[in-house]
């Protein structure tokens, strides 16, 4: 490979590797703090998202992560309501 080649394929990964995180940053326009009880432990948690429904979603499922244990746990967990959320818009 030559060295003008070499050049170009490090600036285009450069150039995929900044639009992918600009990608995954920009779109978060939504942060929420949720905190779930459930087999009573309680545990709260945050998420963000594009939406004000993703972020909720993400905060729950990772305070659900803690809380439940197996997969039939956590899909009761993470339908079960939350003992508070809040959440704001960047």
């Amino acid at each position: 490979m030559t060295r003008k080649a070499k050049w170009v394929t490090t600036g285009a990964l450069v150039l995929v590797m900044g639009y992918v995180v600009y990608g995954s940053i920009a779109r978060v326009e939504h942060e929420c703090s949720v905190c779930v009880v459930f087999n009573g432990r309680t545990r709260c948690a945050r998420g963000a998202g594009a939406t004000e429904a993703e972020a909720r979603r993400g905060a729950q499922t990772a305070a659900c992560g803690v809380l439940a244990s197996g997969m039939d746990e956590s899909i009761r967990c993470d339908n079960a309501p939350p003992r508070s959320v809040q959440c704001s818009t960047r």
